[in-house]
């Protein structure tokens, strides 16, 4: 069994207007996936006040309701209580135990997983990442084509790495897919819509939910053909309303696509549920091969 899971910061589910970008004509691939491999789930976690990053994600990657365990939604980088959760107990480390390869696919500028480590503020997949080193991708796997930029296109990165050539998004979901073929388990984690949403900039948001569906389409057909089961989901909404520069309390949409699909969906219905469902596809296999291997 293999698992693509694509994050998408900042996507919500809200029925059509004229300013949510997040529709058929601006992004046709994922609202296909949304009408047809979907169910909305809870990014709200029973806590009052407007769902946020910090929380959020780690709620999606641990299976802890970290907004409950915080009494709070806490926005931007996981303060210490939230990174003791994250480290405790995530994702990459329960599939580490399981004896599964995983990778996080997004490049990270720098040389190796101890330059990471010093940086001061982390993200929750970084600290995530950082409990399974193994997983972190370089700027030495973006330039050999094992890693993909947060932006898909390395445009953001011209600057600093005039060398690492512009790619389109569909070229990037050739790299992630090929990523996806070596691994049990691939994270790539997607946050300009999030950036866009906070805008209020509505071509903006357009032209990178565009972009991202570029790539989206061109990767659905990759894993169809492969078998591999697509996850995708979103830690909070945003970009479905480009009247507010606020996150929304809107419900997200879980995507399952592939191999298993239904079950996947049918066990989430909020963001704590994430992580679990993931595991037991995965134990499910386990299972079933052990008990392959004991038929004489």
């Amino acid at each position: 069994m293999k698992v693509l899971f694509l994050f998408i910061d900042g996507v919500g589910l809200r029925p059509k207007a004229i300013d949510n970008p997040v529709n058929n004509e601006v992004c046709p691939a994922l609202c296909r996936l949304i009408e047809k491999h979907s169910r909305p789930i809870d990014a709200r976690l029973g806590v009052e006040g407007l769902p946020q990053s910090a929380t959020g994600q780690a709620t999606m990657f641990t299976g802890v309701n970290c907004a409950a365990a915080m009494g709070k939604h806490c926005e931007g980088f996981p303060g210490p209580a939230l990174r003791s959760i994250i480290e405790e107990n995530n994702l990459f480390l329960q599939l580490k135990k399981r004896g599964r390869s995983i990778a996080f696919a997004d490049a990270y500028l720098i040389d190796g997983a101890a330059e990471l480590a010093a940086k001061r503020f982390k993200s929750v997949t970084t600290v995530m990442a950082l409990s399974v080193p193994e997983t972190i991708s370089t700027v030495a796997d973006l330039m050999a084509e094992r890693a993909v930029m947060q932006d898909l296109t390395r445009v953001t990165i011209q600057d600093r790495y005039p060398d690492i050539a512009v790619i389109p998004p569909q070229r990037a979901a050739e790299h992630l897919f090929a990523i996806s073929r070596r691994h049990d388990f691939t994270l790539y984690e997607f946050f300009q819509t999030d950036v866009s949403g906070h805008s209020l900039d509505y071509p903006r948001a357009c032209a990178v939910l565009r972009m991202y569906d570029r790539f989206l389409s061109t990767l659905v057909r990759f894993v169809e053909a492969a078998g591999i089961t697509l996850v995708m989901t979103s830690d909070h909404g945003n970009v479905e309303n480009m009247s507010e520069r606020s996150h929304t309390l809107n419900p997200v949409p879980f995507i399952a696509f592939g191999p298993g699909e239904k079950r996947l969906r049918d066990a989430v219905s909020s963001l704590k549920d994430v992580t679990p469902a993931i595991l037991a596809e995965f134990d499910r296999e386990g299972a079933s091969s052990r008990a392959k291997e004991s038929v004489p």
